[in-house]
């Protein structure tokens, strides 16, 4: 197990640090893993969410034990159960390497900046959306801008604080 697991993150690091010099001159490394694999997440997301809604729950509601989910939360936590654990891997064994911290714990911290990142979305979209009546799609642009943002800083500092001597 330990051998796939270093030949995936190997292949993955080459990869993505193959397109890296292109970046080089306006981005630290760690930003750029964190871009790349963090938009490989969010394109994976966007296209489990669309597959799912569309041809999985055929846009319909989704019925279990009398409760009822609405087609797009039914097809967002489904996304979110692949995307999730996808993108803990990478922050954890591509963007952020140098950690002593348990995975667990790790794990723990990545999702609740993860939840507090879909609260953020919630929170925005609301407030462009609903109450400053600003369009779905360039409100969803704006709030991705500011939840990235936020996402970076939070993994980097709390979920994968480097050990003392090596920021």
């Amino acid at each position: 197990m330990r051998k796939a697991h270093d030949f995936v993150r190997k292949t993955i690091l080459g990869v993505v640090d193959t397109f890296y010099p292109l970046f080089r001159t306006f981005m630290p490394l760690q930003t750029y893993r964190y871009a790349a694999c963090g938009g490989f997440n969010t394109v994976l997301d966007i296209g489990l969410f669309y597959s799912s809604f569309h041809f999985l729950l055929h846009e319909r509601p989704l019925h279990i034990i009398g409760l009822t989910i609405g087609g797009h939360i039914a097809a967002f936590i489904f996304s979110f159960f692949f995307t999730f654990p996808i993108g803990f891997y990478l922050s954890r064994y591509v963007v952020f390497q140098q950690t002593d911290v348990a995975k667990h714990v790790q794990a723990g911290k990545y999702f609740t900046v993860v939840f507090m990142c879909v609260m953020l979305n919630y929170a925005f979209l609301k407030l462009m959306v609903d109450y400053w009546g600003w369009y779905p799609t360039p409100s969803k642009i704006v709030t991705t801008f500011f939840v990235v943002i936020f996402s970076y800083l939070s993994q980097k500092n709390f979920t994968f604080k480097a050990p003392s001597g090596n920021d």
